[in-house]
C-alpha cells in the first residue's frame, strides 16, 4: 500500500506512524494525501475554518528531517475552531471573533507538537460549541445530513479522509454524537484528564478535550500523547469470558429502532464471541441526571460568557441570552442540588460498573438527521458527560437510511485505557459482522 503511494489518506495514524518510523513513508506524502482529498471533497464536506496547505506541508517537512521519536511524528491533526492556535486564527465560528488570533497554543495542541504532530488546520464547530451559528459541514456520508455538533468538522474530516485524527470538545455530546454520524472512533475521556487550557470554556464542570480516529489503536496514541494511563494496564486478549453490561439508561424510550437494533446486535456479537451480557440497571436517582446537568450548565455559562455577554448583550444568538438572563429561573439551591446529586451518582455509577469490563449503551438515537440545522441531541450523552465517565463510540453499523450509527463503550473514572481496549474488541467484532455477505443491523435481543 505505501509503495504504490495511494490511498494514504485512509491510513489510520498508528499504520501511517508504523511506516514512518520505519523510513517507509514521510510525513510530506501522508499531507499531500491528506491535502489532495480536501481539495477534492471541501466545496461538499467543508469541514474546515481554516486550512492553509504551505503551512501544513512546512510542518510536514520538519518532521521528516528530525530523529524525534515522539508518537506523533509527521501525523496531521485537525483541531477544533475553539482551541487557540499559535499560527492559525481561532473564530469559534461566532461572527463576533472572525478575526481572533490568540498567538498562543492552548495546553492540548502544545503537547501535540511536542508529541511530533502535524497540526493540520481548524475544524469548523457550531457557535462557542454551544449553540448559535451551525457549522457549515456536511454529513459526508450523506451531504444532506447533518454530521452532528458541536464537533462537526472535526467529526467530517477523519471520516472523508482529510486528516486521520482531530480534536474536539464535549459538554453535552459533542464528541461521541458526531463521531456516531459519521461513522468514526471517538473518546471522550474522563473529565480533567486532558488539560482545559486554552479553549472556549462553556460549562468548566463538563466540559472535557476528546478526539477521533480511525481506530481504537489511534485513540490509545493520543493518550500516549496526553500521558493518559490506567492504574493497571488492560489485559484483555480477545472477547472471551469478558464481562460486559448493558445500560439502556433513563432516557431509552427515546431510542429509535436503528438504536434499538444496533444494541441488541451487540449484544449478540459479544455472546458469540465468548463474552458475556447482564443487564445494568441504573438506581431511580439517576432520573435527575438530564436536569442536573442542565442546571449546572447553564449556571456555569452564566459565568464563562459574561464577558461576551456584557460587550455584546443582546447580539449574542437569543438562546445564550435566554441563559444569560437566567429566563428558567434557576437559583442556587438548584444548583446545590444538581452538584450534590451529580457527585453521588458518580461514585455510584463507578460501584456499578467495576464487576464488568466495559458497559455498552447508546450514542445516539438513531442515524444523522436530515438537514444543517437540527444537529441531533445529546440525549443519551449527557448522563456520562456528568458523570465523568471515560466513552468511546465505536462505528461500523448502519441503519435503515444506510447512515452510521454507534454505539458507545464506557466504564468507571480513569479506566480510560481498558475502555478504549475493550471498545476496539467489539469494533474488530462489528467489522467482521460488517463484512459478512448480507449482513444487516436490524436484531432482537433480551437479556
Amino acid at each position: 500500500m505505501a509503495g504504490a503511494r495511494t490511498h494514504l489518506q485512509w491510513l489510520t495514524a498508528s499504520e501511517a506512524r508504523g511506516l514512518i518510523s520505519r523510513g517507509e513513508l514521510t510525513s510530506r506524502e501522508v499531507v499531500s494525501a491528506c491535502l489532495e482529498r480536501w481539495r477534492a471533497r471541501d466545496g461538499e464536506v467543508r469541514a474546515w475554518t481554516f486550512l492553509d496547505p504551505e503551512l501544513a506541508l512546512s510542518q510536514a517537512d520538519a518532521a521528516d528531517k528530525t530523529d524525534d521519536a515522539g508518537p506523533l511524528r509527521g501525523i496531521p491533526v485537525g483541531i477544533k475552531d475553539i482551541l487557540y492556535t499559535r499560527d492559525m486564527p481561532t473564530s469559534f465560528n461566532s461572527p463576533h471573533f472572525q478575526d481572533f488570533f490568540p498567538r498562543i497554543d492552548a495546553a492540548s495542541v502544545a503537547l501535540l507538537r511536542s508529541a511530533g504532530a502535524v497540526i493540520m488546520g481548524k475544524c469548523d464547530t457550531v457557535e462557542f460549541a454551544v449553540n448559535g451559528r451551525r457549522a457549515a459541514t456536511r454529513n459526508p456520508h450523506g451531504l444532506d445530513r447533518t454530521p452532528g455538533g458541536s464537533s462537526s468538522g472535526s467529526a467530517a474530516a477523519v471520516a472523508d479522509g482529510q486528516a486521520p485524527l482531530a480534536l474536539g470538545t464535549q459538554t453535552g455530546g459533542s464528541v461521541i454524537r458526531p463521531a456516531s454520524y459519521c461513522g468514526v472512533y471517538a473518546i471522550k475521556p474522563t473529565w480533567n484528564a486532558v488539560s482545559h487550557e486554552g479553549f472556549k470554556v462553556c460549562a468548566a464542570s463538563f466540559d472535557t478535550l476528546g478526539w477521533f480516529a480511525r481506530s481504537a489503536d489511534d485513540l490509545a496514541l493520543l493518550c500516549d500523547a496526553f500521558n493518559i494511563h490506567d492504574d493497571t494496564a488492560p489485559n484483555f486478549v480477545g472477547l472471551a469470558g469478558m464481562r460486559f453490561a448493558v445500560c439502556r439508561t433513563p432516557v431509552w424510550e427515546q431510542a429509535e429502532p436503528a438504536t434499538r437494533d444496533a444494541i441488541a446486535l451487540c449484544i449478540r456479537l459479544l455472546r458469540d464471541a465468548g463474552g458475556s451480557v447482564a443487564e445494568l440497571e441504573l438506581d431511580p436517582e439517576f432520573d435527575g441526571l438530564t436536569q442536573a446537568h442542565m442546571t449546572i450548565m447553564q449556571s456555569e455559562m452564566r459565568s464563562s460568557f459574561q464577558a461576551e455577554y456584557r460587550q455584546l448583550g443582546d447580539a449574542l444568538y437569543p438562546e445564550l441570552v435566554g441563559i444569560m438572563a437566567n429566563e428558567a429561573g434557576q437559583s442556587r439551591a438548584d444548583l446545590v442540588r444538581a452538584h450534590d446529586l451529580a457527585a453521588r451518582c458518580r461514585a455510584r455509577f463507578d460501584e456499578l460498573a467495576a464487576p464488568f469490563d466495559a458497559v455498552i449503551t447508546p450514542s445516539t438515537a438513531g442515524e444523522a438527521p436530515l438537514g444543517l440545522e437540527n444537529t441531533g441531541a445529546a440525549t443519551f450523552n449527557r448522563i456520562w458527560t456528568l458523570l465523568h465517565a471515560p466513552c468511546v463510540n465505536v462505528p461500523g453499523l448502519r441503519g435503515p437510511a444506510g447512515m452510521p450509527v454507534g454505539v458507545t463503550v464506557t466504564g468507571p473514572r480513569f479506566r480510560d485505557r481498558h475502555v478504549i481496549a475493550a471498545a476496539g474488541l467489539l469494533g474488530e467484532q462489528i467489522a467482521g459482522y460488517a463484512r459478512r455477505p448480507g449482513s444487516a443491523t436490524k436484531e432482537t435481543a433480551t437479556i
